[in-house]
Parts: C-alpha cells; sequence; structure tokens
C-alpha cells in the first residue's frame, strides 16, 4: 500500500497496515519479556524461515520474570524490518524504489514543524514517579534482548535525540541503551564511527556541561528509518524524514529539556548525559554476533518520562545475522553505495552494492557487481571508492561479475576460487579502524583486503544442462508431485564466451541422440604429434 502523500504514519497505524497486508503475528497470551519475548521471535531468525516469510509480532499481554503485567502497553518487535516487505511498507513505496526515494529525500529537505500538543505527551511522568522499583523505566516493558547473558532490559529502537552545542542542529542516532535504574540509562554511542551523539558528547565535555537527550520509542517508522541511515553530521534526520513523507514531520518540544521530538512517537524518555563521568555498561548480544562486553559509557540521568495513555514499545531483534537490525541497515545502505560508486564517483561499470549479512553483519564484507568488460582500472577504482566511504564498512572488498549472485555466499566464493589470482587480484590497505566487533587479539589494528574476482577474459560455459532443458525438467518434476522446489543459482548453464558454434552443435546432436556422430568427428580428427590435455582448436565437423 502506497504512503498516502503528506502524511508520516505512526507505529499503531503502521501495525494496522502490517496486519492488513498478512505481515503481523498478533500474540495475546502472557509473554514473558524478560526470558520468552525475544528468544520467541530469534526462532524466525534461526529456524530456516525465508525472509519473505518472516512477519512482525506485536505481544499485547506483556509480563515480567516476576509476574508484573503492564496495563496499556504492548511491545512491538520486527515492525520495521523484519523482512524487506516490512521496511517497505513503513517507507510507503514499493520494494524496488526504497534506494532512490532515500537519494530524494536525502537531496530534498523538509524542516519539521512545532506543535504545542502531541500525543507523546498524553502522560507525564517527573520527580518521584521515576524513581524505585515499579517506577520510571521499571515501569516499561524494555525486553531483555539475549536472556542467558544480557545483564539488563535494553532500549534496542530507540533514537536518540541531542543537539551541536555549536551549530543548534540536531541529531537522531540509534544506539543501545542499558537500563540501570528507574532514573538511569547508560547509552553505548560509536565513537570509532563518529556517530553524532558522541561528537555532541565531546563539545558538552569540553564546556564543562551536561547534554540534553530524549529518547524515542516508538517513533514513526519514516522517523526511525533515518537513525541507522548514514547521513552528514550536519543534516537533521527530522528533515529527511519530512522528505520521505512528503510534508513536515510534527514535532514538540520536551518537558524538561530544550530539544524537539516527533509529536507521534509512543513515549520519550528525557535527561542529560553526564559528561564528567562514565558508567559501566553492557554485556550485550551485538549484531556482530558476539557478546559486547562491559565498558565504560555514557550515562543518562532520566529527568521525564512522556507517553501515550495506551503506547507500543518497538524493540529490534539483533545480536547474530541475520536479523531485524541488519535488515533495517541493508535496504538503507546498499543504494547509498551504488549512488557513491555511480554517480558521485562516475564508475559506470558499478551495476550493484550488496552487503554480506548471515553472521558478518553487512560490515565486513562488501561485494561490488560490475559490467563485463568495464576496465581494470574502473574496478579498482570501485573498490578502493567502496573501502573508503564509511570507516566502518569494508574490511574484504570483492568485485564479482553480474553472473555471480552477491546474496550467494557460496557463489562469491566460486568466482574467487577459479576469477582471481591472489598474486595479481588483492591489494592489503593497512591502518583500518577497529569498527563494530570484538577487537582483534594479537593484534594492534585492522586492516583492508580488495580482491578482484571478475573474469579476466572469456570462461567456458557453466557447467549445467541449458536452460530449456532445465526447465522442461521441472515441469516435469512438478508433474510428478515432487517436494516443492527452491531454486538457487545457477540453476541453468550459460555461456563466459569461451564457447563456439561447432560445440553447439555437438551438444545438440548428444541431446538428440546423435552423439555417435560426434564420435566419427572426433575419429577424422586424431592427432599423432599432439600431447595430452593440449587444447584441440579448429575441429571441425565431417561425414
Amino acid at each position: 500500500m502506497p504512503q498516502t502523500p503528506g502524511s508520516c504514519r505512526d507505529l499503531t497505524d503502521h501495525l494496522e497496515l502490517l496486519k492488513a497486508n498478512g505481515l503481523l503475528h498478533v500474540v495475546d497470551r502472557p509473554i514473558d519479556k524478560d526470558s520468552e519475548l525475544h528468544p520467541l521471535v530469534r526462532w524466525q531468525y534461526r529456524g530456516h524461515i525465508p525472509e519473505p516469510e518472516r512477519k512482525a509480532f506485536l505481544f499485547t499481554n506483556v509480563t515480567d520474570a516476576k509476574g508484573r503485567s503492564y496495563p496499556g502497553a504492548a511491545v512491538a518487535v520486527g515492525a520495521l524490518a523484519g523482512n524487506r516487505a516490512i521496511y517497505a511498507l513503513g517507507m510507503g513505496c514499493p520494494e524496488e524504489a526504497i534506494g532512490d526515494t532515500w537519494i530524494r529525500a536525502m537531496a530534498n529537505p523538509v524542516a519539521p514543524r512545532v506543535v504545542e500538543k502531541a500525543p507523546c505527551q498524553e502522560v507525564v511522568l517527573t520527580g518521584d514517579d521515576l524513581k524505585g522499583e515499579g517506577r520510571g523505566l521499571d515501569a516499561l516493558p524494555i525486553p531483555v534482548s539475549t536472556p542467558g547473558w544480557d545483564t539488563a532490559p535494553y532500549f534496542t529502537a530507540a533514537l536518540w535525540v541531542s543537539r551541536d552545542p555549536d551549530s543548534g542542529i540536531q541529531n537522531l542516532g540509534l544506539y543501545r541503551g542499558n537500563l540501570k535504574a528507574g532514573d538511569r540509562v547508560a547509552v553505548m554511542m560509536e565513537r570509532s564511527t563518529l556517530a553524532g551523539g558522541g561528537v555532541h558528547w565531546e563539545k558538552y565535555r569540553k564546556r564543562g556541561e551536561p547534554m540534553p537527550v530524549a529518547a524515542v520509542l516508538g517513533a514513526p517508522p519514516l522517523v526511525a528509518f533515518t537513525g541507522p541511515q548514514k547521513l552528514p553530521l550536519d543534516v537533521d534526520e527530522l528533515t529527511v524524514a519530512g522528505a520521505l513523507a512528503g510534508s513536515p514531520v510534527e514535532v514538540v518540544r520536551c518537558k524538561t529539556v530544550d530539544l524537539l521530538v516527533p509529536a507521534h512517537a509512543q513515549v520519550i524518555v528525557e535527561g542529560t548525559i553526564d559528561t564528567a563521568r562514565l558508567e559501566p555498561e553492557g554485556p550485550f548480544g551485538e549484531s556482530h554476533g558476539y557478546m559486547a562486553l562491559e565498558e565504560y559509557n555514557y550515562s543518562m540521568t532520566v529527568t521525564a518520562i512522556t507517553r501515550r495513555a495506551n503506547y507500543v514499545i518497538s524493540s529490534i531483534i539483533s545480536q547474530v545475522t541475520p536479523c531485524e537490525s541488519s535488515v533495517i541497515k541493508k535496504v538503507a545502505y546498499e543504494p547509498l553505495y551504488l549512488a557513491h560508486l555511480r554517480d558521485t564517483l562516475n564508475i559506470k561499470g558499478v551495476t550493484r552494492v550488496s552487503m554480506h549479512e548471515p553472521l558478518t553483519n553487512l560490515r565486513r564484507f562488501l561485494f561490488v557487481s560490475v559490467k563485463a568488460g568495464t576496465p581494470r582500472t574502473e574496478i579498482w577504482r570501485a573498490l578502493e571508492g567502496a573501502a573508503s566511504f564509511t570507516p566502518a564498512i569494508g574490511k574484504f572488498c570483492i568485485a564479482i561479475d553480474e553472473d555471480i549472485d552477491p546474496e550467494n555466499a557460496d557463489h562469491v566464493l566460486w568466482a574467487m576460487a577459479y576469477r582471481c589470482n591472489p598474486a595479481q587480484d588483492t591489494h592489503v590497505i593497512p591502518f583500518r579502524g577497529p569498527g563494530h566487533g570484538p577487537k582483534l587479539k594479537g593484534s594492534d589494528g585492522d586492516a583492508t583486503m580488495l580482491v578482484d574476482a571478475t573474469a579476466k577474459g572469456t570462461y567456458p560455459p557453466v557447467a549445467l544442462p541449458k536452460r530449456e532443458y532445465m526447465e522442461r525438467a521441472r515441469a516435469l518434476w512438478e508433474e510428478l508431485g515432487l517436494p516443492r522446489l527452491t531454486p538457487e543459482s545457477p540453476w541453468s548453464g550459460y555461456s563466459l564466451g569461451d564457447w563456439s558454434e561447432e560445440w553447439d552443435a555437438c551438444a545438440l546432436r548428444a541431446a538428440k541422440g546423435d552423439w555417435m556422430a560426434n564420435g566419427r568427428r572426433s575419429a577424422a580428427n586424431m592427432s599423432a604429434t599432439a600431447s595430452p590435455q593440449e587444447p584441440a582448436v579448429g575441429i571441425v565437423f565431417k561425414e
């Protein structure tokens, strides 16, 4: 369903849209947020359910490990990017238009509109209402993401709002938040990738002032999508969300800090971050597939919680990929990389950029697809451009031909095995930042490897039956009632240039049962001077 022009659908309306499109599981039975909720959704990603068949989950009867309930509250998981179709509905555009929609929006920002009253401030909690068990943050149904390893409930889909004290420009960042008390939460803002909130914190620290912040829970999807998007530090994400919606995003001023937040969010957590002290945070199961161990991070004191009377907490399924957090990044980052290489760097031979998702979480392996015949100099320019676009992405950048499926790691390894000479087709660039993930043991730093796994000239055909024979066989398969097929590329053979009409004619004779004619052809071309395994060239059929 296309987005209504000029609208910015809130999370509750988005959930109704998912339900209408068969993309929402509604769970009404009691579910323990501390030990059951995230593991239940996790099976969707570890149970071999194909990506198009994954759905969002809405839990309407959430409890905790102590048996407490949360009247008027629900928890949604997978509602932003459980799969690409869910993401596209949130964007209000077809899946194939996601990339162009982002590029247009970033080029045509729309400033937000300030309102005086907002749904996110129907209930306002301050002072003693924030302190103690069952109050403040402890009154919100925030799930434990990785039961058995995580040390507390975490904000996983919160957008953290901060303002540059010099320019006054706000930033929205998607950072994890470790609940510590009813009025305290620790937040990790990645320094090595220049997270906007972390940059602002350094400026407030130099001023000797605490940093005002607000954590937005359950933002409208178009706003939520801007948080993980790679935007320049001087761009207010709310202006890009407005461009996506086709009209200004309505914002309201916080009750206790001077920040503007989305008026149609579900919950706002206001406060300040200490710039004189850091607090131990973690462990937490991260999207690189390992536990992020306890480390010092930023400590926020909560000054107010505002919310709707009935509200939905949005939580992202993360940890080992594939997961929701990798989908939400993949569909946003890939078109940006393609636009950077093809349009900004003017490398016209690049046709696609793909980030490997399972287990490696997008950042480590980057595949650049190029047209046949692209000059080698342009292939290397593309690899270097991909590796240098952002500091956190592209530890291994691999150029491949268009016939190689970048979504199939086996396909890419096939190209590396037979189209790449490591002595000539690889290059290692030192001094790479550590990026997102556990530190390499016994190493002072990291590096980037560039690999040209494209064909250097022609190759023999792929050794599978031609398409027409495979299609005929599939029809027979279905006629026989054999198990349902899920074709995996490549499923038929195709030419890569090193093939002749003569060999085509021989193959056609064999398929028609006339293989003995080919035996007569080879008998007529026997050689007393050839060596074993010497190519037979120029052989023709003679009756």
